[in-house]
């Protein structure tokens, strides 16, 4: 869990760091895959007993708040590709 949790900002950072929106698109939605992977460890995790009802709820609720910015930024990207600015 803690690779995959890991894998999501550097991801991220390494996406921003390219020259181009299709390159750093290319790590969003690589970021936006380990916190898919992040979720199914975590629903593993719960149900073998290796986490508690209360902190899977509250981790869940933390990863799809981030799930739901990453989608603006692809989003955003997504877009500045549909306008020209690679």
């Amino acid at each position: 869990m803690g690779r995959a949790a890991l894998s999501v900002p550097s991801n991220i950072a390494e996406g921003n760091d390219r020259s181009s929106n299709k390159d750093a698109l290319n790590f969003l939605r690589i970021a936006r895959g380990s916190l898919a992977e992040l979720e199914t460890q975590l629903w593993v995790a719960h149900d073998v007993g290796w986490l508690d009802a209360e902190s899977y709820l509250r981790i869940c609720a933390k990863r799809e708040e981030v799930e739901r910015m990453l989608g603006g930024l692809i989003r955003t990207r997504q877009n500045r590709m549909k306008s020209g600015h690679d």
